[in-house]
């Protein structure tokens, strides 16, 4: 959990105010200083619930994407690709994982080079107590209904598409949280926990 701050003002909408005042329009900073420190906030209590399971929230998603897939396995390289995050990561991940009995490598048999990240017995009942805290505490969304999220999903989806995260599927065209990626490769897993 972060530390509350009880400030007696927004440092935001300040900054914000100051901001008008010496460069001129504020919104799109304060946007993004909002989405940053909504970043921290949600981090630290993810990890939180998190911290008993011996897991961060980088390697419970890594656990879950495993148990989306239709084998339990995944090369390395789709990990990182559904995660969204670079090679690097991926490997420090299912190394801690690994380390801590949750997952194991084997040799991929489609690629002689390739390895594959397998979800152990250990893994599973891990992500499964794991993704019942994390439920039970609305993901640390708990303030928000759920007309709310999906409009946060929504808005913030457009931006990831800018960026080129995805490409939208035909059925997702009208701007709802329908159509996410389906994995390729015949495998069933998404781009990330629920």
């Amino acid at each position: 959990m972060a530390k509350r701050l009880d400030l007696p003002f927004d440092p935001i909408a300040r900054a914000a105010q100051i901001w008008e005042e010496r460069f001129g329009p504020a919104d799109a900073m304060a946007a993004v200083t909002s989405i940053m420190r909504a970043q921290q906030l949600l981090l630290a209590e993810l990890d939180a619930l998190l911290r008993p399971y011996g897991l961060t929230f980088a390697r419970y998603e890594a656990l879950i994407l495993l148990t989306f897939s239709r084998r339990g396995s995944l090369p390395l390289r789709v990990i990182g690709e559904r995660l969204m995050v670079h090679p690097t990561s991926v490997t420090n991940t299912i190394d801690r994982l690994e380390e801590q009995g949750m997952v194991v490598r084997r040799p991929n048999p489609r690629d002689g080079r390739g390895t594959l990240a397998e979800i152990t017995a250990l893994g599973r009942e891990v992500a499964e107590r794991a993704t019942a805290d994390l439920m039970a505490a609305r993901f640390g969304m708990g303030g928000y209904g759920s007309g709310e999220l999906g409009q946060v999903f929504t808005l913030l989806r457009g931006l990831r598409l800018e960026a080129g995260d995805f490409v939208p599927e035909p059925d997702a065209l009208d701007g709802t949280a329908g159509g996410t990626a389906a994995a390729h490769d015949g495998d069933r897993a998404g781009t990330g926990p629920p």
